[in-house]
């Protein structure tokens, strides 16, 4: 499936999301969210972002999810595929700079697309236009 194609999908979990307006986590998952999609925060410090609830982990979300958009180390990785694969997400998106082999080749074995060291914002600006 092409990153085109895997933008038409519209519920992004964001793991690993920041109150703090200048963190990757938060213009990426606020432009996202401007854009029409629904963004539910995933961060088990915060009760809320942008005053939308905030999950302590995928697990924990009522909804069903697109996309598990990652904002985390990428040692931490292997354990948010895990929940990733567990609500059945349909693709785990690793933000640039995050790279996990074994988490990507886990994720796919399971049916997940994964889309590993690229910003979904700049995909998006690439795709669709700002």
């Amino acid at each position: 499936m092409s990153i085109e194609s895997i933008l038409d999908y519209k519920t992004i979990a964001v793991v690993g999301i920041s109150d703090d307006p200048t963190r990757p986590s938060n213009f990426v998952a606020r432009f996202l969210k401007e854009h029409g999609y629904k963004i539910i925060p995933v961060n088990p410090k915060l009760k809320e972002w942008e005053g939308e609830k905030c999950y302590p982990d995928l697990l924990s979300i009522p909804v069903k999810v697109d996309i598990v958009d990652i904002f985390r180390r990428s040692e931490a990785i292997l354990p948010i595929v895990d929940e990733a694969i567990a609500i059945k997400a349909k693709v785990v998106w690793m933000q640039e700079g995050i790279i996990n082999e074994e988490a990507a080749a886990k994720a796919q074995k399971a049916g997940i697309e994964v889309v590993m060291d690229k910003c979904m914002k700049k995909e998006y600006v690439k795709f669709r236009g700002n």
